[in-house]
Order: C-alpha cells, then structure tokens, then sequence
C-alpha cells in the first residue's frame, strides 16, 4: 500500500473527477463513509458543484436525515454506543427512499429526508427527481458492510487516537461504537477508495501498489 498526502482541494478534485467519468450514461450511487469527526457530510457537499460542472447531476444525502424515531433510536438511552451502532438510522428507508429508486431499476424519484429529529416526524419532503446520469452521494456514519447498495464507496479513515482526540467531550460515548466498526466491518480493507483524515487539513489516499513482476 502507499499512502499519498494530497491537499483537501485536491482531494476533492480528484474524487468529482473519478466519480464523473464512471459510467457516465447511468445512475451512481456513491457511500461517503466516515466518523463525525471526518466531516463526511462536507466532503459529500463539497462534490456536488464539481460533479455538475462535468455534467453529472449530484444529490447530497445526510444518513443523519433518515434516523429512525427517538422511542425506537433511544430505547436503550441517549447514550448506548451499541444503538449507534446498530440502529441510529433507518436503513430500510433509505434504501426505499433513495438507494434503490436511485439504482438501475429504479425510477429515479427519490426522497432527499426521511425523518426532522429535532422535532421527532416526518420531515414532510417533498420528493426529487434524479436524473439518469445522476449521481447520489451518501455521508454518514457505518454506511459499509450492512448490504446497502452503493457502485463506489469511499471510507474515510481516522486512527483511534485521532478520532479520540477530534471527537467532541459530549460525544465520546460514540467511541466505542467506531472501533466496533473498524473491528468487525473493517471498511478500510474493501472500500474502492480509502482517504486517511486524522487531520482533516493533510489527507492522504491509501493506493495499492501493483505486485513487482
């Protein structure tokens, strides 16, 4: 493996421009993967300008805006790291709502939020539709190895002690929900692409390196 730093302008630039050029004439469904603390959602919002330059129309998708309600997320207490882990967001809705409307089968209309957890309801969005060369781009948290269905994943990666030191006081109860993904997901070793983020100002693309012959 080699590990390339790379400015966070670049990074974006190269990631719009990968995404692009991959079957153009056809939907795409892109996982931003990442802990909080690597500021997925940014990244994710960050490609959709560079995307419709190149003429691929971009939607950014927050998993946070699919989160289930408050009496199932927090049935074991605000602060349980396993509900995080296994059950913060509606998966099954996500996928109705956005992955598979957004996939080859799909129609392409699809539903931008699912669920307002500041007033605990139904966002009441209205429904979108998706071009079919668009492109969807998912952030959030523990988006890997559950079965959604993405063409690209991107997983952004943070050492246990930069993701401790980076994560709010309020939310260290997250932590240990992280290594339990890190631990039985393993996204870095599957992900199409990794970018190492333990600061958010110098990444880095993890890249193989082709056997020597």
């Amino acid at each position: 493996m080699r590990v390339r730093p790379i400015s966070p302008q670049r990074l974006v630039t190269e990631l719009a421009q990968r995404l692009a050029d991959t079957d153009p004439t056809r939907r795409l469904r892109v996982a931003v993967d990442g802990p909080s603390a690597a500021r997925p959602g940014e990244i994710a919002a960050a490609l959709v300008d560079p995307l419709r330059a190149w003429g691929r129309p971009a939607r950014h998708i927050r998993s946070e805006d699919f989160l289930r309600p408050a009496s199932v997320r927090l049935e074991r207490g605000r602060t349980n790291p396993d509900s995080y882990y296994e059950g913060w967001v509606d998966e099954a809705g996500l996928r109705r709502e956005v992955l598979d409307p957004a996939g080859p089968d799909g129609d392409g209309r699809i539903l931008p939020s699912l669920w307002d957890p500041c007033r605990d309801r139904a966002s009441r969005a209205e429904y979108v539709e998706l071009p079919p060369n668009g492109i969807i781009l998912v952030s959030g948290a523990f988006l890997l190895g559950g079965g959604l269905p993405f063409e690209i994943t991107v997983h952004l990666e943070m050492s246990a002690a930069a993701l401790g030191r980076r994560t709010p006081a309020d939310l260290a109860w997250t932590l240990p929900a992280y290594a339990r993904y890190a631990e039985e997901v393993a996204p870095a070793t599957f992900a199409d692409l990794v970018v190492r983020l333990d600061d958010p100002r110098r990444p880095a693309i993890v890249e193989s390196v082709p056997d020597a012959v």
